[in-house]
């Protein structure tokens, strides 16, 4: 097992387990709430698990009785229309996050507990499979800040559709994970601590050809977009090259 921190300041950090690489966003006086600083070092460790060989899969969760409350709202202050430059910045971190999971070629599994709530929820479903506690809180309560959520937007629209999720934006409700789970936003609602059940899940991820692993999580997203035809023959193309995954017989 190996432990380590991302950046100085411990607010990203990551263990190892086996081929398992578990992404603690680790601030959890504030709920894990997203300021600059997490979310780069978020990022930062999401692209250094992709990119380690020896990571086969990921688990990403929050230290502490909450998941990810969000936006930090403490810095919106200093993100006004004079500071235009540091405003792009921070939205363009925010949106390469956001995309990070479904772009990586490991999958990744999210153990949620407590606080899920806009850019934290869009994280959660983000990944490939969700694992929450009873005690997950999830929404999109950013209208009742006079703010949009729109960097968490597109994720939710696709998994729930436009009157779902219109609904949730708009009424800005939270629920709970068996509603969550109802409505297909979650994969599993776990008594207690979500993490082991999310490493059991990145086990089986870790034990299967990381060629053919990421082929399929490449191949789900792709079609997911793409009229019948072109996602037939993108499927077509995967099923002939996933047999150079085999070793050939002696």
């Amino acid at each position: 097992m190996r432990v380590f921190d991302v950046a100085e300041d411990k607010l990203v950090l990551t263990e190892d387990r086996g081929p398992v690489r578990i992404v603690t966003m680790n601030r959890p006086d504030k709920l894990n709430a997203l300021n600059t600083a997490l979310t780069q070092g978020l990022l930062d460790a999401l692209l250094a698990a992709d990119s380690d060989e020896a990571v086969r899969a990921v688990v990403l969760t929050g230290a502490g009785r909450g998941f990810c409350a969000g936006a930090d709202l403490s810095e919106f202050k200093h993100l006004t229309p004079a500071q235009s430059g540091a405003v792009e910045a921070r939205a363009d971190l925010t949106c390469r996050t956001q995309m990070a999971m479904q772009k990586m070629a490991k999958p990744v599994v999210s153990a949620v507990q407590g606080a899920a709530v806009g850019g934290g929820a869009g994280l959660a479903i983000g990944c490939d499979m969700v694992v929450a506690a009873t005690s997950m809180k999830f929404g999109y309560p950013e209208l009742k800040h006079s703010i949009v959520p729109a960097l968490v937007m597109t994720g939710l629209v696709r998994a729930l559709g436009r009157k779902q999720a219109f609904e949730m934006i708009s009424l800005g409700r939270l629920i709970g994970a068996e509603e969550a789970l109802a409505l297909g936003l979650i994969n599993r609602v776990i008594e207690g601590d979500p993490l082991p059940a999310a490493l059991k899940i990145a086990e089986t991820w870790a034990a299967y050809d990381p060629r053919a692993m990421k082929a399929a999580k490449s191949l789900l997203y792709r079609v997911e977009d793409l009229p019948l035809e072109p996602a037939m023959m993108a499927g077509r193309d995967v099923n002939a090259l996933m047999r150079s995954f085999r070793e050939p017989e002696a």
